[in-house]
């Protein structure tokens, strides 16, 4: 009987652990497809429980990732789908780094997120519109990349709710026009 309540125990722990890593997991995922020639990232350990000791990484009281700090960092390579598993994420500063590739439309999963400062990048394609479900979303600066279209309907939706604040897209695509409205991009 002891060794079966032992057993449970162990099995138990071994699901809150693996449950409480999912967020360092999604990041060491990301930090597995970027370029890093500072070593900005050297202490993000993914045998840790959780991120909340790593740099750049700011948590919670439930030791939640709520503030992801990488801006300016040297860093190249894509945003990851995996990025949208940090479900209480409310700051993702990666502005001013070489990051390529489309915005994931997994950052709409990011409900909680307050400010999206991917500017100064060469990210490419649109702007999902899996990004209107960011309702707490009170800053979005896309500008300087290499981004094409206009701006989703969603996102237009949130600036005229009055949630988003401030969307600053200009220098994007092919033509480096100035003074766009704050819904073009």
């Amino acid at each position: 009987m002891a060794s079966q309540a032992l057993f449970f125990l162990l099995f138990a722990l071994a699901v809150v652990s693996v449950q409480c890593n999912s967020e360092g997991d999604a990041l060491n995922v990301w930090k597995s497809q970027l370029g890093d020639p500072y070593n900005v990232l050297q202490s993000w350990d993914p045998t840790l429980v959780n991120p909340c000791t790593w740099f750049h990484i700011t948590c919670n009281n439930e030791n939640s990732v709520v503030r992801v700090d990488l801006g300016n960092a040297g860093l190249s390579g894509p945003l990851v789908p995996e990025l949208g598993m940090l479900r209480n994420l409310e700051y993702l500063e990666v502005s001013r780094n070489n990051l390529s590739g489309p915005i994931p439309s997994e950052i709409g999963n990011l409900t909680n997120l307050f400010s999206l400062d991917l500017d100064h990048n060469q990210l490419t394609g649109s702007i999902p519109p899996t990004l209107g479900n960011l309702k707490f979303l009170r800053y979005l600066r896309l500008n300087d990349n290499q981004l094409t279209g206009k701006a989703p309907i969603q996102l237009i939706q949130l600036i005229l709710s009055g949630n988003l604040q401030i969307m600053s897209c200009h220098y994007n695509g092919d033509t480096r026009r100035v003074g766009l409205r704050r819904t073009d991009c």
